[in-house]
């Protein structure tokens, strides 16, 4: 696809990312996951955030692919202050941005990225002769680490790989790295994630899932008691009926394959069930309520992950429509924006690039009221509804 950009004769070169070698010769590991304890929170860095928020947490999971995918399935336009392109070498790149990912798999892994570590790294492999870059990547923000100038700007980017590093260096114009971060009060090259701001609803969700599983499996609360009254009215076994009552129980009585089994009980033995206690019913409360605030925290009504307790919006319409408007929009207008300056300085003109909410059919009432009541507004020239509604002005001449 990028024949275009090698020169006639030229030996053909083998176009890959700065930090491919890094990572060729790196076979995966698996961290070991340590069972938590009680009153321990996860650490507050990007690899164990990710890992309980995202890989280990179903409404993390969700609400971090429904954004991301969401995000990266809208239609986007490119334009500088007089058309709107239909062809261009940067559209023609964003379309396959490296021979592993498309362009939504490209836009779906800098929007997950940004969403699980507040940052987004996208590497520009340069052409020879300069330009449209040939290749674009998407690199991990955990191996990211930036380096500070004496002004305090960064000045490079530092990516580690088991225990190699390649710098990226920075300077005026066209620069190999694209760094998109969300907004940290308190850092000034890093931004703050959603996932940890709603680490502690994280941590409660967890455990409020192990705490579940630990009863089905492991019978954490016992679901009756077997009571012992002999004939003499003692009310002690021995050793020999206590181990064959066990035994027998074992045998007829646990598992899934029993299930609702009826129990025979021989004389002296009485069985009395016993209920989960008001105490223990609140676990459900709590964990639906952790999944709620996991969603607020990412932007996602709840309405449309199907958590129950939820009635800010009238109907599931209503809450699609907010969730696009205010949390789809903002952040692929942010990431839009900021690919577009960092591509232009390559290209050597300025473009923009940002979503056509003409085409997201969650806004089509939204749009349609719009273009009518900019089109029926008498005293607005061309030029001014053209501004109104996000098109190029058109050149005097035309």
């Amino acid at each position: 696809m990028f024949e275009f950009f090698r020169k006639p004769g030229a030996v053909p070169e083998a176009k890959a990312s700065a930090v491919g070698p890094l990572t060729a010769g790196v076979v995966g590991r698996m961290a070991a996951i340590q069972t938590a304890a009680p009153a321990r929170w996860t650490a507050r860095d990007t690899v164990s955030l990710t890992r309980a928020g995202f890989q280990g947490n179903p409404v993390g999971f969700r609400v971090v692919r429904l954004i991301s995918e969401a995000a990266a399935a809208l239609p986007l336009v490119l334009q500088d202050c007089e058309r709107r392109y239909e062809q261009h070498p940067l559209l023609t790149l964003l379309r396959r941005p490296n021979p592993a990912q498309g362009r939504s798999e490209f836009l779906e892994a800098v929007y997950a990225q940004l969403l699980l570590s507040g940052n987004a790294y996208v590497e520009a492999v340069a052409a020879p002769e300069g330009g449209v870059p040939v290749e674009l990547h998407v690199l991990r923000s955990d191996r990211m680490a930036v380096v500070p100038g004496a002004d305090g700007w960064p000045s490079a980017y530092d990516y580690a790989v088991g225990g190699r590093k390649h710098r990226f260096q920075m300077g005026e114009g066209a620069t190999p790295i694209c760094h998109v971060r969300a907004f940290h009060p308190l850092d000034d090259h890093y931004g703050l994630s959603p996932i940890e701001a709603a680490a502690t609803a994280v941590d409660v969700h967890n455990s409020a899932s192990r705490w579940s599983k630990a009863l089905l499996d492991n019978a954490a609360r016992p679901s009756g008691a077997i009571v012992f009254k002999g004939a003499d009215g003692q009310g002690t076994m021995s050793n020999e009926q206590f181990e064959r009552l066990q035994a027998e129980m074992e045998m007829h009585h646990q598992g899934a394959r029993n299930a609702g089994r009826p129990m025979l009980l021989e004389g002296g033995l009485d069985w009395k069930p016993m209920g989960f206690s008001p105490s223990d019913m609140e676990f459900h409360k709590t964990k639906e309520a952790a999944a709620r605030e996991i969603a607020l925290a990412f932007g996602v009504p709840p309405m449309l992950l199907g958590i129950p307790g939820d009635a800010t919006y009238a109907n599931y319409q209503e809450a699609n429509r907010a969730f696009f408007r205010l949390t789809v929009l903002p952040m692929a207008a942010k990431v839009a924006d900021s690919l577009a300056h960092w591509l232009s300085a390559h290209v050597g003109e300025a473009l923009e690039l940002r979503p056509d909410l003409d085409q997201v059919p969650a806004l089509q009432a939204e749009r349609d009221q719009q273009w009518r009541r900019v089109m029926d507004a008498s005293f607005l020239t061309e030029a001014e509804k053209r501004v109104l509604l996000g098109l190029p002005r058109v050149p005097e001449a035309e």
